[in-house]
């Protein structure tokens, strides 16, 4: 496949799922708008289209709470081929949202595209307007997830993780109950191989926590300290930092100093904090289970992730030569938990296989740290994938066998954004 055809191919993927206003994931399994998603999508919209990139952004940012969260999901319109729906959630909203939240990369989108844009004028007007509403976003992190001010948020439900099934969270999600959680019909598996996504044992404790944070009335002040699913997540926590950082950066462009110092404050506390979290045996960060005040020894994509904050040169290093443990054990790079571990599932999820949003991200991060050399590996790979298997939701990092649903908007625009900054060949 040539780089005009790859390129022109991603793009279609993204007029596909566009909504006008918005993109879903994909047809079918993901029929709303989702956070992240949205986010990284926009950068693949940025090259050839900056208004409708700016316009996804702004849509999500519109239904953000008065509390400053942004919900991970916002359900434009009636589908009952997802579950769970509006009906589940409860959260009483305008246009009804789900009640958690996402990666904050937001504001890492909003700095990134604005710094490229031709059009000055949109894109001056359109981070003015979002990037108080990010930095909002941002300190509701630090308030509602981080109460007693440690620098680092941790997640309540692991949908907001976006590693929904990941490894880390087993230990930690088995304290989740089932009890009373009553019968449901999930929707997933009818659009995609039950093999490829989480098990009904772990749908019902999701779905418990949903229900226990209804029960609260979506207080966020409440949430955390009732929850019982407490995880501090490395990956997490370098997006927001990332995000933080850039949003100083752009506020100081846009003359907003009060964001600028804020903002900054912010990632300068977390980026400190982020040490607490290194493991010299594992070789990369570690999640915190913050109920056991324990780190968690599973060694998955979020301890490596972490690469994407500005984190000090030394373990920007570290986590390129763990990169380089894992290649020796897999194809592609770079699966979302080490093939030598038993928890290594190649096709399940977030269990194994190879995402190339986090590959996007991770590889910026080794870029920005002096690892060119390792990130254009995994950029190669990226598109290796892409030729081999098309635009999955996720790929097997040994086989490529291409997992989840079909004609992927941000495995699109990661494609886009990846051929559109760097000379690969395919």
């Amino acid at each position: 496949m040539q780089k005009s055809d790859m390129l022109n191919h991603a793009r279609t993927v993204l007029r596909d799922n566009d909504r006008g206003t918005y993109t879903v994931p994909t047809h079918g399994l993901y029929p709303f708008q989702w956070n992240w998603d949205s986010a990284l999508s926009a950068l693949g919209f940025s090259h050839f289209d900056e208004a409708r990139a700016w316009t996804e952004i702004d849509t999500l940012m519109a239904h953000q709470w008065d509390d400053g969260m942004v919900p991970h999901i916002i359900f434009h319109e009636p589908d009952d081929g997802y579950f769970p729906g509006p009906d589940v959630w409860g959260t009483d909203r305008p246009t009804p949202t789900s009640g958690i939240t996402q990666p904050p990369v937001a504001g890492f989108a909003v700095r990134r595209i604005h710094d490229r844009a031709t059009d000055r004028d949109l894109a001056d007007r359109m981070a003015r307007t979002l990037v108080p509403k990010i930095h909002a976003w941002h300190q509701w992190f630090y308030r509602c997830r981080d109460p007693q001010g440690t620098g680092l948020v941790a997640l309540l439900h692991p949908w907001e993780s976006g590693r929904d099934n990941s490894a880390d969270w087993d230990e930690a999600f088995a304290r989740v109950p089932t009890d009373g959680v009553g019968t449901f019909t999930r929707r997933d598996t009818t659009h995609a191989n039950p093999a490829h996504r989480p098990t009904d044992d772990q749908y019902k404790r999701y779905i418990w926590l949903v229900q226990k944070f209804r029960s609260l009335d979506w207080d966020n002040r409440k949430l955390h300290d009732a929850s019982p699913f407490q995880v501090v997540d490395p990956g997490f926590n370098a997006i927001l930092i990332r995000s933080c950082a850039d949003l100083a950066d752009l506020a100081e462009v846009l003359n907003l100093p009060d964001i600028a110092t804020q903002s900054r404050a912010l990632a300068d506390k977390a980026l400190a904090a982020m040490d607490t979290l290194w493991s010299d045996a594992a070789g990369q960060y570690l999640c915190l289970d913050r109920r056991l005040g324990a780190l968690v020894p599973s060694l998955s994509i979020g301890g490596i992730l972490a690469a994407f904050a500005p984190l000090p040169l030394n373990r920007v290093q570290a986590l390129s030569a763990r990169i380089e443990t894992l290649a020796q054990s897999c194809t592609y790079l770079v699966p979302s938990h080490d093939p030598t571990t038993p928890e290594f599932e190649g096709l399940r999820y977030w269990r194994g296989p190879v995402w190339l949003i986090v590959n996007y991200m991770i590889a910026d991060g080794l870029i920005r740290a002096g690892e060119g050399a390792m990130a254009e590996r995994i950029m190669q790979d990226c598109a290796r994938l892409i030729v081999k298997s098309g635009f999955a939701e996720y790929h097997d990092p040994i086989t490529a066998e291409p997992c989840g649903g079909a004609h992927f908007t941000w495995t699109a625009a990661m494609i886009i954004e990846i051929f559109s900054t760097r000379d690969l060949v395919s």
